[in-house]
């Protein structure tokens, strides 16, 4: 038994100095413009997820998903997350460009609750390109645009109409 513990001992401590060399000499990839590996996907989504589930309070959004507040969560969503987030009624998807790529609400939703959108929002997530809003947006703000993302996929057709880019008149 005492061998098999120091084998599993020796196995595991190699395995660590392995990684920690793999990194230190270099042979990460960490090119903004390669694909990452489905490991590293996989295993950076899993973090993130983890990390937002322990850390976001199970709180009820204040702001209630009135036509009104939707329509301003909207407007604050598409001056300061859709260049990244992508616009709803949108088929573009610029978010290959990031790592980890940015979530495409307007085509896959979100598992988050409001409460985790509201956390991701205000504190961001470290290393990727989500920065904290918190310094720059109020919570009531951060709330509103956390009750529009969650409900992005099946907004009431007068919040879409409201939001819809409007278009350009030609003058002759």
């Amino acid at each position: 038994m005492k061998n098999f513990i120091l084998g599993m001992l020796t196995g595991l401590l190699s395995l660590i100095l392995f990684g920690a060399m793999y990194l230190k000499l270099g042979f990460a990839e960490v090119r903004g413009d390669l694909p990452p590996s489905k490991l590293e996907t996989r295993l950076m989504t899993a973090g993130v997820h983890a990390s937002v589930r322990r850390r976001a309070p199970e709180l009820m959004n204040p702001v209630a998903p009135t036509n009104e507040n939707l329509i301003a969560g909207g407007k604050l969503f598409i001056n300061g997350c859709s260049g990244c987030h992508g616009r709803a009624g949108s088929s573009q998807d610029d978010s290959s460009s990031l790592f980890p790529p940015a979530p495409q609400f307007h085509k896959a939703g979100t598992d988050y609750t409001e409460a985790q959108i509201f956390w991701i929002a205000k504190h961001g997530i470290r290393r990727t390109g989500m920065f904290s809003n918190g310094r720059w947006n109020s919570d009531q703000e951060l709330w509103t645009v956390a009750a529009y993302i969650k409900r992005m996929g099946e907004l009431p057709p007068a919040v879409q109409a409201a939001l819809e880019p409007k278009k350009e008149n030609p003058t002759k």
